[in-house]
């Protein structure tokens, strides 16, 4: 009698590319709440001291990225994974450097949580009558002022749009003037819920917004502060039909699918 091996389990490395791990702690909380196939295991990563213990610019993203990457490819541990997620909330060069390295003609399927929820608010957004009611919207709410610029370019680019047209199904991107630290005891948690609340409402009067992402991995688990904010602005029906995109979740859901694809569509 003879066996075949048909199936293993898809490991995914969920990486934070700063070096706190309070934020890493955060995530795994997310994780651990989602409803995962059961042959799928979830690893997390947190940058050595040397990365930045908060990202809050382009400077930070930058030197994050240089430190994970040679800390992840003098290891080699990747070659024990299926796919990775980037989690930090940006247009972070580490996605492209992984993806260059691993995912083209490798096994590794790699993203970022910024690309992920993209794509999730992407496929979320329903589409009325022509002609009938303005276009329904997705949005982000994200930590300071300098990512406003930054992820409203990344928006553009990933979806190929030229910046000088509209995208009227882009709502925008509004800021809570706080750092990612912030949410893990830099700062009292009062103050967090009305700064993220009013950047909420500033972005659900941009339109009829229907997805709003968090725009940063340290908002994992203030879904409910959003959804306040969504009942508030749009009324207990709408408001609680508004999807809050959590970008690890996203990333979870996305690779799973992504490593799904590369084996059964790969030439063999």
């Amino acid at each position: 009698m003879t066996t075949n091996f048909l199936r293993r389990s898809t490991r995914i490395l969920v990486v934070n590319p700063n070096s706190s791990a309070a934020m890493t702690h955060g995530m795994e909380e997310a994780i651990s709440s989602m409803k995962l196939s059961e042959s799928t295991e979830i690893y997390t990563y947190t940058a050595p001291p040397e990365s930045p213990a908060s990202i809050n610019d382009g400077q930070d993203v930058i030197r994050s990225c240089d430190v994970v990457y040679r800390n992840l490819t003098s290891s080699g541990i990747l070659q024990q994974y299926d796919a990775v997620l980037v989690a930090c909330f940006s247009v972070h060069p580490l996605v492209e450097k992984l993806a260059e390295l691993h995912g083209s003609r490798g096994k590794l399927a790699v993203t970022g949580v910024f690309e992920a929820s993209i794509l999730a608010s992407m496929s979320l957004l329903s589409t009325p009558p022509l002609n009938t009611v303005p276009p329904r919207k997705w949005g982000i709410v994200t930590t300071g002022k300098f990512w406003e610029t930054h992820l409203t370019q990344g928006v553009n680019t990933f979806l190929g749009v030229d910046p000088r047209s509209i995208n009227d199904r882009f709502a925008g991107v509004e800021s809570t003037g706080l750092d990612a630290g912030d949410f893990h005891g830099g700062v009292d948690p009062a103050i967090i819920r009305e700064k993220l609340k009013q950047a909420t409402t500033r972005l659900l009067g941009l339109g009829a917004v229907e997805c709003v992402v968090m725009g940063c991995a340290a908002m994992a688990g203030l879904e409910e502060i959003i959804r306040c904010a969504a009942i508030e602005k749009y009324g207990p029906e709408q408001g609680n039909e508004v999807f809050i995109i959590d970008g690890v979740k996203a990333g979870m859901g996305l690779l799973e699918q992504m490593v799904r694809n590369k084996q059964m569509f790969k030439k063999t």
